[in-house]
């Protein structure tokens, strides 16, 4: 069976991936907030919540589409490889800054329940250094988002 997003992960993950244009690049990194936030086994309410805001506030959405975004990167995390095979070709498609916003986005998720897991910690630090963000970006994003609560 053809499932709805083999090409768009098979673009993702051929040897020299093109830069992903911002649609693109939009869904893969909010499936990547969906993977961590499923990390923990506990999917949420709120984590699912902090997700849309993440991505309304990112990308400017209103909450329907923040919320099919949601929906979609749901979908294709599903479907997505390992998170190591699947943060690679992110790095590979998507510009550093945007995934220094991401690990930004990712810390607020993984500070939203009010606790900081050693999953969540173990696997921010892994995705950050996946994205190839480097530890003192990560410690920075981290600051701010801690910053803002």
């Amino acid at each position: 069976m053809h499932n709805m997003f083999g090409d768009f992960l098979k673009r993702l993950t051929q040897p020299d991936p093109v830069p992903l244009v911002d649609e693109d690049a939009r869904l893969a990194l909010t499936a990547l907030l969906v993977r961590v936030a499923r990390s923990d086994d506990d999917y949420a309410a709120a984590e699912v919540s902090l997700i849309e805001n993440i991505t309304a506030t990112r990308y400017n959405l209103p909450a329907p589409d923040a919320r099919a975004l949601r929906s979609r990167a749901e979908a294709l995390e599903r479907e997505a490889p390992d998170t190591v095979r699947f943060t690679r070709a992110i790095k590979d498609a998507v510009a550093y800054e945007e995934r220094v916003a991401v690990i930004e986005a990712l810390w607020k998720v993984a500070l939203a329940d009010g606790t900081r897991s050693d999953e969540e910690n173990a696997l921010l630090r892994l995705v950050a250094s996946l994205l190839g963000v480097a530890d003192t970006d990560s410690a920075m994003a981290r600051q701010r988002v801690a910053r803002t609560d």
